[in-house]
């Protein structure tokens, strides 16, 4: 819809009434594509593409879909340097960790995936964690920050702030500074 909507507005705004073809058509069918695909390219909504919320489940595994998306993003090419110095690290490790895969591994799945069907698919054959297991995970993702470690303590306030949201007392984890952040809450 949001497409069609857009490709109706650039017909409309650069249309030539002396043609018998839409605006942006070419001859060349090579070219129409090209053309409209540059145009898409450069209507940007945002220079940041948020990967979807740590609360976002895969094969019962919260925060999964977050680093697929952080993967895809970055074999993309698209990766925000807000994310490029975690990538791999902090929350993608502590998956890492209880999932038994590595990152390197990760990227080849993503890599050779086109849906995250397929990646289900291999993480239901290589990740053979029990349902415990994977909420035992997610639970210590939501104990972030620990309540004795005062640098992340720390670090908790300050994302806060910088998310403008230091009068918010419903956000006591990273996960919350993650979706407040990204503005989900």
């Amino acid at each position: 819809m949001t497409l069609r909507i857009l490709f109706f507005i650039e017909t409309k705004k650069i249309g030539n009434a002396n043609s018998n073809r839409p605006a942006g058509l070419s001859k060349n069918p090579q070219r129409m594509i090209d053309s409209r695909r540059g145009r898409l390219e450069n209507f940007r909504m945002s220079e940041i593409i948020y990967p979807r919320s740590p609360r976002e489940t895969m094969d019962g595994w919260n925060y999964l879909p977050r680093y697929v998306d952080k993967i895809r993003l970055h074999l993309a090419g698209k990766l925000h340097s807000d994310y490029t110095e975690n990538f791999g690290k902090g929350f993608d490790a502590l998956w890492l960790k209880c999932s038994g895969a590595n990152h390197e591994q990760m990227l080849q799945v993503v890599k050779n995936s086109l849906t995250d069907g397929e990646v289900c698919d291999w993480v239901r054959r290589n990740v053979k964690k029990s349902p415990a297991e994977k909420a035992a995970h997610w639970q210590e993702m939501l104990s972030r920050p620990k309540k004795d470690d005062a640098g992340a303590n720390a670090r908790l306030k300050l994302r806060k702030q910088q998310c403008g949201g230091e009068n918010r007392d419903d956000v006591k984890t990273f996960v919350d500074v993650i979706d407040l952040d990204e503005k989900r809450i």
